[in-house]
C-alpha cells in the first residue's frame, strides 16, 4: 500500500550472483532458462528474463560456497527498482538498514539490511 508519505514500493529488478567468470555463469544461466544476454563482460554479465534480471558479478579468489554449507556465506544481493531512490533510502534508514561504504557506482546506492546483507537501490526507470 503507497499513500503521499510513502513512496511506491520498490520492487526486485535483479539478483545478482557471486563468481569468478561472469562470462561463463551468463552462458549457462542463458541457455538453461533461454534468457537474453543483456551485457556480458569480463567482471559482469546481466540476463534478461520475463519479470527481472539476473546478474553475475566477478569476485576475487572467488570460492563457490560448500554444500551443505554451515557458515551461511553470501553469495548473492537484492537489486532493488525504486521510483525515488532517496526517499527509499531514508524509508530503508528509518527500518533499520545502514549505508555501505564505500558505494557502488553511479545510480546506484549500496544499502546492508540489519544483518548486514548488502542490497542495492536503483531507478525504476532504468529497468523499463
Amino acid at each position: 500500500m503507497t499513500d503521499a508519505t510513502n513512496p511506491a514500493e520498490p520492487r526486485i529488478a535483479m539478483v545478482t550472483v557471486d563468481c569468478a567468470d561472469p562470462r561463463a555463469e551468463a552462458a549457462f544461466w542463458s541457455g538453461l532458462l533461454g534468457w537474453q544476454v543483456a551485457a556480458e563482460e569480463d567482471e559482469y554479465a546481466m540476463l534478461i528474463g520475463p519479470s527481472n534480471a539476473l546478474g553475475f558479478g566477478r569476485v576475487d579468489s572467488y570460492q563457490p560456497p560448500a554444500w551443505p554449507n554451515e557458515h551461511g556465506s553470501k553469495q548473492f544481493h537484492f537489486d532493488l527498482a525504486c521510483d525515488d531512490i532517496a526517499a527509499t533510502e531514508a524509508r530503508c534508514l528509518k527500518l533499520g538498514a545502514t549505508v555501505a561504504d564505500p558505494q557502488g557506482g553511479d545510480g546506484w546506492r549500496v544499502l546492508l539490511d540489519p544483518a548486514g546483507h548488502p542490497f542495492c537501490l536503483t531507478d525504476a526507470a532504468n529497468w523499463g
